[in-house]
């Protein structure tokens, strides 16, 4: 970061020569002005427009560690950094990103999730709509639904991922391992097994009163 504000102090002070010409050159930029406004207001909008699409998606860190690899000099220092996408609109994604800063291994990670969303169907009480299960190594994280009013009663990374997929009234347990990575891994695998009733009755090929009686 510090060495952007040094190039943009440097860039964007004048020098002494750069002033008369400026001076000369001010009736040429009056005539071209028109011009200069509709160039202008075009890359504004575009930076509007994508400046909503970012304001849309969140981003949370979930882990950053500092490892290690050996190679033939010695050990090679780098940062593993954990980050959870998501637009709490139904899609979440977990990514991981590795780089020799934090924050080239966030940005990895940022990158890395929005390549592996999840679209989870969400209830009108912003709940999930059947059981899940989710498993990834030797984690396993069980999630099922619950009333209006109950929250997101869960722990550690699988809370972030069902935070970000905008679910608000879910219970979730982590069983078996305490990784961080393995939990939101397998929180996805639950998220992205989770089916909703007309779904399922057009799969078992039955009607959706049927489900319900």
């Amino acid at each position: 970061m510090t060495e952007t504000n040094d190039q943009i102090q440097s860039n964007d002070i004048p020098g002494a020569a750069d002033v008369p010409a400026a001076a000369e050159g001010q009736q040429e930029r009056r005539g071209g002005r028109g011009e200069g406004r509709g160039d202008r207001r075009g890359r504004g909008r575009d930076n509007r427009r994508g400046q909503e699409r970012d304001s849309e998606w969140q981003e949370r860190v979930v882990q950053i560690r500092r490892v290690s690899k050996t190679v033939k000099g010695g050990k090679k220092m780098s940062f593993r950094a954990i980050v959870v996408v998501g637009n709490e609109k139904g899609q979440v994604g977990v990514g991981v990103g590795k780089a020799g800063d934090v924050i080239g291994a966030v940005r990895k990670g940022v990158a890395d999730g929005k390549k592996h969303l999840v679209k989870v169907p969400l209830t009108r009480h912003s709940s999930i709509p059947t059981q899940g299960n989710g498993r990834d190594g030797a984690a396993s994280v069980l999630i099922r639904p619950a009333a209006p009013g109950t929250g997101v009663i869960a722990g550690g990374s699988i809370r972030t991922v069902l935070e970000l997929a905008g679910i608000k009234n879910v219970l979730a347990k982590r069983l078996g391992s305490k990784t961080p990575l393995n939990n939101a891994r397998a929180a996805m695998d639950a998220l992205a097994g989770l089916r909703t009733h007309k779904e399922t009755a057009k799969e078992r090929g039955i009607s959706l009163e049927q489900i319900y009686s």
